[in-house]
């Protein structure tokens, strides 16, 4: 094991890094010793980042606003012991774009700070999605989702332990096999018939038993009832339906 003093250079660094960007006041603004025995981090969690034109800030919704408005509350609220990170780009799962999973609850003394050493982490695990992020906006274009989720919940262990992914995305599917059209999912039926396709050539993700909290899900058209109804049962029968996960709206925003 590594005494709290040995943390304290890797410490300042990152929080050189950090200092300029957005998330420093809501990451170390906790900091500071604290006699509370510290929460079980007991969840395996993933982040999936959309690289997409559509989550840029001049063309959609925003991505890396999303990431930075939820990385931090979604890490602390699901008791994220692991962080694993995922890109959406044309093809998802073949995307060269990786990053180290960050381990947000690192091994202690009796003596250290615990919440300090986590915090750490914490700041560690921004970074790195801000590379994933960066890798995934710089690749070629297009939109799988789909690959995206799936390589998430992938990464993450099997077993009986909570996972939980973080899903930073319009949720609109766009790539060089399949495109989400309002056509192909006007009905019923039209929607079974995109959904088989899709699921045909890339199966259904593993996400039996997960949590899935998105976040900027759909949000070009909530504001059209017509449009937004049936995207929202397309993706409703993929996660829920067929992948059997719990989706949550926590972090929708």
């Amino acid at each position: 094991m590594t005494s709290h003093h040995a943390h304290l250079p890797r410490a300042r660094r990152l929080a050189r890094l950090l200092a300029a960007l957005p998330l420093a006041a809501v990451l170390l603004g906790a900091a500071g010793c604290s006699s509370a025995k510290p929460a079980t981090l007991d969840a395996a969690c993933a982040v999936v980042l959309d690289g997409s034109g559509s989550g840029s800030a001049k063309k959609g919704f925003d991505a890396k606003a999303k990431l930075d408005a939820t990385i931090v509350p979604f890490m602390k609220d699901q008791h994220c012991g692991t962080l694993a990170y995922a890109p959406i780009t044309a093809s998802s799962k073949a995307s060269p774009c990786h990053v180290n999973d960050v381990d947000l609850d690192p091994s202690t003394q009796s003596t250290d700070d615990v919440e300090a050493i986590r915090q750490q982490s914490r700041v560690q695990a921004v970074l790195e999605a801000y590379k994933m992020l960066t890798c995934a906006q710089k690749t070629n274009g297009g939109s799988d989702i789909l690959g995206g989720i799936a390589r998430a919940a992938e990464a993450l262990p099997s077993g009986s332990g909570r996972r939980a992914l973080l899903v930073v995305s319009d949720f609109e599917q766009f790539d060089p096999e399949f495109s989400l059209t309002a056509k192909s999912i006007a009905t019923p039926d039209a929607r079974t018939k995109s959904i088989d396709k899709l699921m045909e050539s890339r199966g259904v993700p593993p996400l039996s038993g997960m949590d899935v909290y998105p976040v900027g899900y759909g949000m070009n058209r909530q504001a059209k009832p017509s449009e937004f109804e049936p995207f929202d049962a397309f993706w409703t029968e993929i996660l829920t339906g067929r992948g059997k996960a719990r989706v949550h709206d926590d972090y929708r925003r």
